[in-house]
Formats: structure tokens, sequence, C-alpha cells
């Protein structure tokens, strides 16, 4: 993980006022293109990228917050069972930014 990356996350669960459990954080390129459609080079697989479990008001909370705290991407996955929720968050810098998006509801995310 990169330390700028997680400085800003830490100031948002500082804001946040609340642990925040993560399903994902960094992964090497090779398992990153088994489970996602970034394949190889997605954001997971530069250190700059979290996938926070998290559901409903609280996570509008920390989605303004990370869009504060100069996060980029964001993406919501809110549908189905509560324990399977998340919000990823990244500071990635190139394309499109700050770029939000939903996952599909059958679309698993590790």
């Amino acid at each position: 993980m990169q330390p700028e990356f997680l400085v800003k996350l830490q100031t948002i669960r500082d804001l946040y006022g609340k642990p925040m459990r993560l399903n994902s954080g960094y992964r090497c390129p090779e398992f990153n293109a088994t489970i996602s459609k970034t394949g190889p080079d997605g954001p997971h697989t530069t250190g700059r990228a979290v996938d926070i479990a998290i559901s409903g008001q609280d996570a509008l909370h920390v989605l303004d917050l990370a869009l504060s705290n100069g996060c980029t991407g964001i993406g919501l996955s809110q549908i189905g069972d509560y324990s399977g929720r998340f919000l990823h968050v990244d500071d990635l810098t190139e394309g499109i930014r700050p770029h939000i998006w939903t996952y599909p509801s059958n679309l698993a995310m590790f």
C-alpha cells in the first residue's frame, strides 16, 4: 500500500469516527486478473485502492468524506445482502476523475 493513500484513508476514518473494515486492499496483478474486470492493471494493483465493508447512510457519509479528502475513484455496491455491500475508494489520477460507478449486483468482488 502507498503511504500517501494510507494517510488519506486514516484521515477519512478519523473524520468518520468509527472503525472501517476493509474487504480488499492491495492485490497482485495475477490475482486481480482472476477476480476483476480491470485485469492485471486494476486500481487495487497500485496500492492506492481499498474496498470498505459499509452500507446505507454510512456508505454515503464515507463517500462524501472520500471525495472531500482527495479520493477520485468511488465504486458503490449497495445491492443484496448487507454483508456483501461495500464502497471502493481510490485516489488514482489517470482517466476522467472524479469517477463514480456502481457494480452490477451479480458481480463478485473480493
